[in-house]
């Protein structure tokens, strides 16, 4: 059984992925809160152990590229399958779902809501690229967009481009 060291926020799909593919895959997810602080992400990923890295670069400047991970800058890309667009801020499942613990308290925004402005300044839009749409999930993305005073775009995505990556990293494993 191959070990993959997770991010938290694709643990879950991979897991699900695994089992469906028939893969004998032990998941160890991380707090997907390394986010905020990349330069945490490989000494997490080197402490759990494990025989895969289910993470992209994710803002660690390369220090995930000698070990075998998925490819791509982030998740964006593994679900989206696409460059990252100017002006876009990306939601996954996870981050709707999560919006408020990550994005919202995660940066302090309720502490300082006038932090938004400098935060999301650049940004034009809210995209996003829902794995699994439902009712609720869309009311939870739109909440969040409002939140960032930006219009939402829905992307249906799936989970393939996650499963394609993460056959690919078997394959060369």
């Amino acid at each position: 059984m191959k070990v993959v060291v997770a991010c938290g926020a694709l643990a879950l799909h991979i897991d699900q992925i695994a089992r469906r593919r028939g893969w004998e895959l032990e998941v160890r997810p991380l707090p997907p809160e390394l986010h905020n602080r990349p330069e945490r992400i490989r000494p997490a990923v080197d402490a759990a152990g494990g025989d895969l890295v289910a993470y992209a670069d994710c803002g660690t400047r390369g220090a995930l590229d000698d070990l075998p991970r998925l490819g791509g800058a982030d998740c964006y890309q593994l679900f989206g399958g696409m460059e990252h667009e100017h002006g876009t801020y990306y939601l996954t499942d996870f981050l709707v779902r999560s919006f408020d613990r990550l994005v919202w308290r995660g940066l302090g925004l309720d502490r300082h809501p006038e932090l938004r402005d400098d935060y999301f300044r650049n940004y034009e839009r809210v995209v996003w690229l829902a794995q699994r749409r439902t009712p609720e999930l869309e009311e939870r993305a739109e909440a969040a967009a409002a939140r960032l005073r930006l219009p939402l775009e829905i992307r249906e995505t799936g989970d393939a481009g996650l499963e394609h990556a993460l056959e690919r990293l078997l394959q060369e494993a």
